[in-house]
């Protein structure tokens, strides 16, 4: 609720988790031991990602079915409605009048900063290490809402690839969830922090399999961190060769190597050289980079099939349709 521009929540009972994570059996832990009860709706999509083994309703749309199932099961004003990168729609009447804006969305960065998606890859494309636990109202913008409480830290030097960030990220949202409950629970106000207009950057969802095709005409620290933007958990940056045995391959352990001689322009993407466990191929600028596993299609790892002299490359028409293709997904997935 909101009251002289403080958030609070009277006698908080309940909470409704509306998306997915990775993390819901910890945070239905942390709400058993807080003494509130749980909620999980999620969309059709999402819940191909939540284990069979928790409790979920699925709602792709917030009608009335799905007001009438809230209604039956908590009382609204008790309870805290939290968005885990929900794939709904919520409206302004929605939030006021049934929410009683209760409604607040957890997000890992600093706002205004880095609203939308896109996850860890854009962060480690532009070379970002400030982590930010935050978590916000929910208007009718995207990530929009005023702050109502946040903390900051520095992600490890040994995050490297998005499955480094996501440890680290979960780790801290376990805490700063806890300890954001734990408030609530003693009856704190948050003041609320207006987000600011003049500042801000919207990032649109990516799909690795459209977005991670390597520009190979990058200089070789946009080159490396573009290719780690897509390593674990994702299927890895994309890219072919003018070897005719393959079709298209994903790049994975991959390092900046300033060890060989310097290169050209035009050998960007040439396999220089084949040490067994990895290879090394030329950049545009003067680095180079160290690979230690090419996948094909199937996930198999076939460096060892690579010659030294092929080349690297993606084709420019490719590259202009992934650019071409705004990826936006609904609670079924990624719309065609």
């Amino acid at each position: 609720m909101i009251k002289n521009n403080n958030f609070y929540i009277e006698n908080l009972n309940s909470v409704v988790f509306i998306g997915q994570s990775d993390v819901f059996s910890k945070l239905i832990e942390i709400n058993n031991s807080l003494k509130l009860d749980t909620l999980i709706i999620t969309s059709s999509d999402q819940s191909r990602l939540i284990d069979k083994k928790i409790d979920y309703k699925i709602f792709d749309k917030l009608d009335d079915k799905f007001k009438m199932f809230i209604n039956k099961n908590i009382k609204v004003k008790n309870t805290i409605f939290i968005s885990l990168s929900a794939r709904s729609i919520f409206k302004k009447d929605t939030i006021e009048n049934f929410f009683l804006n209760n409604l607040v969305n957890f997000h890992g960065t600093r706002l205004p900063l880095d609203a939308g998606g896109g996850g860890f890859s854009w962060k480690i494309m532009r070379e970002d290490r400030i982590d930010n636990q935050l978590v916000h109202l929910i208007d009718e913008g995207i990530d929009a809402g005023p702050v109502i409480d946040s903390d900051l830290s520095l992600f490890p030097k040994q995050c490297q690839i998005p499955i480094d960030f996501e440890v680290y990220k979960l780790k801290k949202f376990i805490e700063f969830y806890t300890k954001f409950l734990k408030k609530i629970k003693r009856g704190k106000f948050f003041d609320l922090k207006p987000q600011l207009s003049y500042l801000g950057r919207y990032n649109p969802r990516l799909n690795t399999e459209i977005d991670g095709l390597i520009n190979w005409d990058l200089n070789s620290y946009d080159l490396i961190n573009f290719i780690n933007a897509f390593d674990d958990p994702y299927k890895g940056a994309s890219t072919f060769i003018n070897n005719r045995d393959f079709q298209k391959l994903y790049l994975k352990k991959v390092h900046l190597h300033g060890g060989d001689s310097s290169n050209h322009p035009f050998m960007s993407g040439i396999v220089s050289r084949h040490d067994k466990n990895w290879i090394v191929v030329s950049t545009k600028s003067k680095h180079m980079i160290l690979i230690e596993e090419v996948l094909d299609e199937k996930g198999n790892n076939v460096i060892k099939d690579i010659k030294v002299g092929d080349r690297f490359y993606t084709p420019y028409d490719e590259l202009d349709k992934s650019k071409k293709t705004r990826k936006i997904y609904n609670s079924k997935g990624l719309k065609n």
